[in-house]
């Protein structure tokens, strides 16, 4: 049973924010002040990413449990559950079927759940967040270099030889 009555339940509800969530800011500052620059809820892409990172191809979505069903700690309200179900499911096939678009368009997408930044968890994520945005801009530029005549080939200079002194002799 619901502790508010309709009216009180349905402003409540309207005041959670989709935008600028404690979560995002969390991932933003972090990327800020570690140099990354990034446009947020860019519409013009599928599902609005809430980061986007244009420099390295990559698109971050920071979800909360609740909204879009997360299968490690989300759980369903008891009342009104089949319109709870209903509404979540359809938010997981829209999150899915966007991250499709996207990853055809040729972006890079990662999902940052709202669990994965608290406070005991905080750290090792945003660590990982900034790993996978580096190995990402890393791959950008791989050239394979499989043998040494190929990495010789990459020096300005020939190739010396060096000498001992009792070679010389």
């Amino acid at each position: 049973m619901d502790i508010w009555d309709p009216k009180k339940r349905s402003a409540v509800m309207a005041r959670i924010k989709s935008k600028d969530t404690k979560p995002e800011l969390i991932v933003r500052h972090y990327l800020y002040h570690r140099g990354y620059r990034y446009r947020k809820n860019v519409k013009d892409l599928p599902g609005t990413p809430d980061i986007v990172l244009y420099k390295y191809n990559i698109v971050i979505f920071v979800h909360g449990c609740f909204w879009h069903g997360h299968e490690i700690d989300s759980h369903i309200p008891h009342s009104n559950k089949s319109f709870w179900e209903k509404k979540i499911t359809q938010n997981k096939i829209r999150d899915q079927r966007n991250k499709i678009k996207l990853k055809e368009l040729g972006w890079h997408v990662m999902t940052i759940w709202e669990c994965q930044l608290k406070p005991a968890v905080r750290e090792q994520t945003l660590l990982e967040i900034e790993y996978y945005i580096n190995h990402i801009f890393l791959e950008k530029f791989k050239t394979p270099v499989s043998t040494q005549e190929n990495f010789s080939s990459l020096v300005a200079e020939e190739a010396e030889t060096y000498t001992t002194n009792s070679q010389k002799e």
